[in-house]
C-alpha cells in the first residue's frame, strides 16, 4: 500500500474518472475525502470504498462556490487531520455551439466550474500542502491541448488548456514547498460526461479529419477506460513520480496524435 497514511481530496468524485482515482487511491491506503456537488452519488462512492476496508468521508460542494469548498475542506482537516494528495477532476463540457451563438452564461458557467473551480481547489487546500509537501492532479484534456478539432467547444478547451497553463506556473512557485503538480489529460473515455453535453449547429464548425484515417490506434479504436486515467493519477501522487512536476501527461491511447 504506497498511499499509507496519506490523505487525499478527490472533487468530482461521484461518478467517472474522479470516483475511479477515489477508489484506486484507497485501495492503496490514502483515507479518501470524496467531493461532489451530488451528495448520493459521493455517499455511494464512499460505501464501496468502506466496503473494501478504505478510509472515506463524503464532502458536497459545488467547487466554483468558495463558501461551500470552504466548507468542505474544513470539514475534511476535522476529520482527518491534514492532506497530502489534492485530484482536481471536477468540470462538465459545458455547451458546444458556435461563438457567435454561445450566450455569454454558457461561457461563464463553464469557465466558472473549470477554472474557478480548479482555482478554488487549489486555492483552500495548498495551505495545508505546505506543511509537509504533497501532490496535485489535475484533470485536463487532449481537448485545448492536443486536440482543437471538437466542434464548437470554444469554452470548454479555454479551460482546459487554462488549467495546464495553471500546472506548470504553479509548479515552479510550489516547488520550494515541496509540492509537485502535474496535468492528466484524458481524451475519449467512457463516462458519463458526454450524455450531459449540449451541442448546438455542429455542422457549422466541424471540420472533418480526412488524414490520417483512424481512432485511438493502440486500443483498436475503443475508448479507454477511466480506470487507465486512475492509474496515472495513483502513479503522481505516489512517490514513484518524486522527480516529475509541471508535466501534463496525455492518456488518450494515441488519439490525440491522429487529429
Amino acid at each position: 500500500m504506497e498511499l499509507k497514511g496519506k490523505i487525499a481530496l478527490v472533487t468530482g468524485a461521484g461518478s467517472g474518472i474522479g470516483k475511479a482515482a477515489a477508489l484506486r487511491l484507497a485501495a492503496e491506503g490514502a483515507r479518501v475525502a470524496a467531493l461532489s456537488r451530488t451528495a448520493d452519488e459521493v455517499e455511494k462512492t464512499c460505501a464501496e470504498i468502506k466496503a473494501a476496508g478504505g478510509q472515506s468521508i463524503a464532502l458536497t460542494a459545488d467547487t466554483s462556490d468558495e463558501a461551500q469548498m470552504r466548507g468542505a475542506v474544513a470539514q475534511l482537516t476535522d476529520t482527518f487531520g491534514g492532506l497530502d494528495i489534492v485530484v482536481a477532476n471536477a468540470g462538465i463540457n459545458g455547451v458546444w455551439a458556435p461563438i457567435d451563438d454561445l450566450k455569454p452564461d454558457e461561457w461563464d458557467k463553464t469557465i466558472a466550474v473549470n477554472l474557478r473551480g480548479t482555482y478554488l481547489t487549489l486555492h483552500l487546500t495548498v495551505p495545508h500542502l505546505k506543511r509537509h509537501g504533497g501532490s496535485i492532479i489535475v484533470v485536463s484534456s487532449i481537448n485545448g491541448t492536443r486536440t482543437f478539432t471538437t466542434p464548437g467547444a470554444t469554452a470548454y478547451t479555454a479551460t482546459k488548456a487554462g488549467q495546464v497553463a495553471m500546472v506548470q506556473q504553479l509548479a515552479l512557485e510550489l516547488g520550494r514547498h515541496g509540492i509537485r503538480v502535474n496535468a492528466v489529460c484524458p481524451g475519449e473515455i467512457e463516462t458519463n460526461i458526454g450524455a450531459n453535453t449540449d451541442s448546438r449547429h455542429r455542422e457549422e464548425t466541424e471540420v472533418p479529419v480526412i488524414w490520417p484515417e483512424g481512432d485511438i490506434p493502440i486500443a483498436g479504436g475503443k475508448a479507454g477506460k477511466s480506470e487507465d486515467v486512475a492509474e496515472t493519477i495513483l502513479f503522481l501522487a505516489s512517490d514513484r513520480a518524486r522527480h516529475i512536476t509541471g508535466t501534463p501527461i496525455w492518456i488518450d491511447g494515441g488519439q490525440g496524435l491522429l487529429r
